[in-house]
């Protein structure tokens, strides 16, 4: 078991695997322990749904009835009691990824997952109890765990999954997307050259490299599994992401390439 993985998680793959450059280049799909068998009607309404649009009709229906929120008011209302909604948390992400809406994205990809992050405000090395303290502090404030937040992020994955296939990609396995790097994450890079690097337990990607190329000095190319695409922004007709396509993807070993 690496430092960066859990001895357990809630997919049917160890995180040392999950997190491995043979996973990353396979791409076996990903499914959250009993979040389909739990949410049957869901589905069912998914089914039922003829085009993308009726589709998301019937993921905001379900997620009102399940969670009292009102999905098209989440990401602006200051009118309304604070109430814990995956959209609020997609947009502080937008926001800032190092912030608490940020943390408990990622604290969500830990438990689910079992990918510890490596980055959040600064460097998390295994055992540095002092760096680990504020990532702990934010992912576990009670204002974001007062509405089974994970369990909306698991039905935001999930949701995901099921259009990416049906809708968008079919039975493809992966798809391109590019990163922006700092020079201190791409220091061992090799232009043009197919380098394995790490990313962050959840890390922000473009499907548009010069949008990417914003966020960082090199903009690297990935073969990102489908499996493990978490949110498209332009999924929705709300659009909680700053960039029009802004994807999060779950982290790993990744096979990458720099882009001249």
């Amino acid at each position: 078991m690496t430092p960066r993985a859990h001895p357990t998680n809630f997919i049917e793959y160890t995180a040392d695997f999950l997190s491995s450059p043979e996973f990353n280049m396979g791409g076996p799909r990903i499914e959250i322990t009993n979040v389909r068998t739990f949410n049957r009607d869901l589905f069912a309404m998914l089914d039922d749904s003829p085009t993308l649009a009726d589709a998301e009709s019937a993921f905001k229906l379900y997620m009102n009835a399940a969670f009292a929120i009102d999905v098209e008011q989440a990401p602006t209302s200051a009118r309304t009691p604070f109430r814990s909604c995956y959209l609020k948390l997609l947009q502080g992400w937008g926001f800032d990824s190092n912030g608490p809406e940020g943390a408990v994205m990622k604290g969500w990809v830990e438990s689910r997952f079992g990918l510890r992050p490596s980055y959040h405000k600064h460097p998390l090395p295994p055992g540095d109890a002092a760096a680990w303290a504020p990532y702990l502090k934010e992912k576990m404030d009670s204002r974001f765990h007062s509405n089974s937040i994970y369990s909306q992020l698991d039905l935001l994955y999930e949701f995901t999954q099921y259009i990416l296939r049906r809708f968008v990609h079919g039975e493809r396995t992966h798809v391109t997307l590019y990163r922006g790097l700092n020079l201190s994450e791409a220091s061992h890079l090799t232009r043009r050259a197919c380098c394995l690097i790490w990313l962050n337990n959840c890390v922000s990607t473009s499907t548009d490299p010069d949008v990417a190329g914003c966020f960082g000095d090199i903009i690297v190319k990935i073969r990102a599994p489908v499996s493990k695409i978490l949110f498209v922004n332009n999924l929705l007709s709300i659009s909680p992401l700053r960039g029009e396509g802004e994807v999060l993807l779950i982290g790993g070993d990744f096979w990458v390439t720099p882009q001249s």
